[in-house]
């Protein structure tokens, strides 16, 4: 049966493409490893690798929300910090958006009330239709991963976005003439982002610059409270380049309305770095986050390392949230083709050795059939391989792992399962990579000194080997 997707999409992928990925992943992903073991010389040794250093993640925003415990047990089992049967993801992003977490002022989200059981969401309930779907609280997501050993990554503690992220409460602190030319896209009227900042401030209260950073911190501190030294790393600030490049992160000032129409401290993405090293230990890997793939994203990164804040990890997004982009790529088009790939993220990178987090990934299934199914996991397979083969990259994130679950906008079909938990081809595609031909397995010997040499994908390593007495013995290194 023909393939879906054109010459043209092959000539971009083509043989000598395909052999630099293969070159580059073995260069950057694997390691060279000596095992002392004092095994018997010429003892056959069992080399199995048991987990990744990479890692590979999805966002577990339906948690518990799937409509039945068959299908969110399905669902579960898609995370594990070891290689595990259905298992694709070490990693976990967890929802930590203010409004649904905090929606009434001072009351935050990390416990489950009855309405976020799973008693609850399987009375027939539309995720898409309710207050907390794809926000489900945090204590019991973090508890999952923490018994799977899953990677704990929290998105966003501060992003200036009035949808998803400002609370309500907070908004209603402000005057009504403000609110609703905040709120209003009236094009016969001067925008308030295009007002004089000083004038605008004038017409705030005067209490509202600290009742801002108040609520700001005081969400921070709660959430580093608890979670602290349980959490693994955190998108501190979110989507803020925009904002950076057009003057709307103002060091002094008491607020700035962001391009988002958020009021938020001057300089909010400085601000929650320092308030972020002030509250989590140094071992917690702080990221800056942002779609913006070009040197706006990376200026803005090198100038704040240059100023001390601490930014271990760097956050891309790569979304395709037209289901017709995927139809232009299968034709042949350049979008996301290798070379704009490698070229967009070289220049958003701040700087060589700054880890890299394919933070958010959206490919969805062009017309939702079989022929968009299978266009989804040619492509989805040939952008993990690429982007597996960069040198800095350190994680990938898919984002909506099932259909019909992500947010308005976003495509139904861009999921690696359907809406019922059977599998798409796009899940065997990456299957076959991470726990395939990602994952070392082999059989070697005992050298005379009684170690062995290998050499495997970076991560754990379980090693099997009988002692001259013929006793069973095992070891564990990392590689």
């Amino acid at each position: 049966m023909p393939s879906p997707l054109s010459p043209a999409y092959y000539d971009r992928w083509n043989a000598d493409e395909q052999a630099r990925i293969d070159a580059d992943i073995e260069k950057y992903r694997k390691a060279d490893a000596t095992v002392a073991l004092g095994a018997p010389a010429g003892a056959e040794v069992a080399v199995e690798q048991v987990s990744h250093a990479f890692r590979f993640g999805a966002h577990i925003f339906q948690f518990d929300q799937l409509g039945s415990h068959e299908r969110n047990e399905r669902h579960k089992a898609l995370w594990n910090g070891t290689f595990a049967d259905g298992a694709l993801f070490n990693s976990a992003t967890i929802a930590f958006y203010w409004r649904p977490f905090e929606p009434v002022e001072g009351a935050m989200r990390f416990d489950p009330a009855p309405e976020d059981s799973e008693e609850w969401w399987n009375d027939g309930r539309d995720p898409r239709k309710e207050r907390f779907g794809r926000r489900p609280p945090s204590e019991p997501c973090v508890r999952f991963c923490e018994a799977k050993g899953v990677w704990k990554h929290g998105h966003p503690l501060v992003w200036s976005n009035t949808q998803w992220q400002y609370p309500d409460w907070l908004m209603a602190k402000l005057p009504k003439g403000i609110l609703a030319e905040m709120l209003t896209d009236d094009r016969s009227a001067v925008s308030i982002l295009e007002q004089p900042m000083e004038t605008v401030l004038k017409r705030l209260p005067p209490e509202f610059p600290a009742q801002v950073e108040g609520a700001l911190r005081r969400r921070l501190e709660a959430i580093a409270a608890r979670y602290a030294t349980r959490m693994d790393s955190w998108d501190v600030c979110n989507e803020s380049a925009w904002d950076w490049e057009h003057g709307r992160l103002v060091p002094g000032a008491p607020l700035s309305l962001s391009y988002h129409h958020a009021w938020m401290p001057g300089d909010y993405c400085r601000w929650a770095f320092r308030e972020a090293m002030r509250l989590f230990p140094e071992k917690a890997v702080l990221s800056i986050n942002d779609f913006r793939l070009d040197a706006v994203y990376a200026d803005q990164t090198r100038e704040m390392l240059a100023k001390g804040d601490k930014i271990d990890l760097q956050g891309m997004q790569m979304h395709l949230f037209d289901p017709n982009q995927c139809e232009e790529i299968a034709a042949g088009s350049e979008l996301r083709s290798p070379a704009q790939v490698r070229g967009q993220i070289a220049a958003a990178h701040a700087r060589p050795g700054l880890p890299i987090h394919l933070s958010e990934i959206t490919i969805p299934a062009p017309g939702g059939d079989g022929r968009g199914e299978e266009i989804q996991a040619v492509i989805a397979r040939n952008l993990y391989r690429l982007w597996f083969s960069l040198p800095d990259m350190e994680a990938i994130t898919w984002w909506n792992t099932v259909d019909d679950c992500g947010a308005p906008k976003e495509p139904s079909v861009s999921g690696l399962f359907h809406r019922d938990m059977t599998p798409k081809a796009s899940y065997f595609a990456l299957d076959r990579l991470i726990n395939d031909e990602w994952r070392t397995r082999l059989t070697t010997k005992a050298d005379a000194s009684g170690a062995v040499r290998f050499r495997g994908f970076r991560g754990s390593y379980r090693l099997s080997w009988r002692d001259a007495s013929g006793a069973a013995r095992t070891a564990t290194t990392e590689v």
